[in-house]
């Protein structure tokens, strides 16, 4: 199969900063999302840090490891790469008071032949477009979905919540972090959304599904995603990663040119 990645970000209509940060490994089919948290400017050190850590650290692996990697090792490699990221930026919050209880959400995806392997912390989201449905692939780790799951709160009760910024996991906020890893089948024409809450909040899934369906390339369904975002208030930093998947499945890949 072929993919097509494209990602972007953008500050919002009510934030003065973007703490937000995206980064996509074309070579190695990687992609990372991150929403930081914390005092001024501390969560876009954290989300930063994040995303650049796994996509060279990560991505040299994923480089050197070629396809003689089993799903497993990459699931172990996603592990220590966010462990060793997490204790990187749990290490800079400690030892520098204007850092300090910064903390970021974290979505990294491998593209692997007919699959994916998807880790996630925090409640920045992954999605999957597969004939005209929408998927959330990921499962928030906030108090709002504990609520939801748990059956105190129904999903339509939660889109008035108060508590959306809650989350139960972040990276960098304790000295460990579990991520929680999922492998999907992937299948031509998907297409793949990772997105942090600045879109995940102000769209539904049925709008989602009309501007991705309703665009041609993935720049124009990018703008699109945080047109619309930005149109129903543009509350917080609104971040995009997209993957298209075209060709038949088969033994060998070709990578479309990474566009951002």
């Amino acid at each position: 199969m072929t993919l097509e990645f494209f990602s972007a970000t953008d500050t919002g209509r009510a934030r003065n900063n973007n703490e937000d940060s995206v980064e996509v490994d074309d070579s190695t089919a990687l992609v990372v999302l991150a929403d930081g948290m914390g005092g001024y400017n501390a969560g876009e050190v954290a989300s930063g840090m994040a995303t650049s850590f796994i996509k060279s650290e990560l991505g040299r692996w994923l480089a050197e490891a070629s396809e003689n990697a089993t799903d497993t090792d990459v699931r172990r490699a996603m592990d220590i790469c966010v462990d060793n990221a997490n204790r990187a930026i749990f290490n800079a919050a400690n030892s520098n008071p204007q850092y300090a209880g910064m903390g970021t959400t974290l979505v990294v995806g491998v593209f692997r032949d007919s699959r994916l392997l998807m880790g996630h912390v925090g409640d920045s989201r992954a999605y999957r477009l597969r004939a005209a449905r929408l998927t959330q692939i990921t499962h928030d780790h906030s108090l709002l979905q504990e609520q939801i799951d748990s059956g105190l709160i129904t999903p339509e009760q939660a889109a008035f919540s108060a508590n959306k910024n809650l989350v139960t996991r972040a990276v960098g906020v304790e000295d460990t972090v579990l991520l929680e890893t999922h492998l999907h089948d992937v299948l031509p024409g998907d297409t793949y959304l990772l997105c942090s809450d600045g879109l995940s909040d102000m769209l539904d899934d049925e709008s989602i599904v009309q501007l991705l369906m309703g665009a041609e390339t993935l720049p124009e369904a990018a703008s699109a995603l945080i047109d619309a975002a930005n149109e129903a208030g543009g509350k917080d930093n609104i971040s995009v990663v997209l993957a298209r998947v075209r060709g038949s499945t088969g033994p060998t890949r070709s990578w479309w040119p990474f566009r951002r």
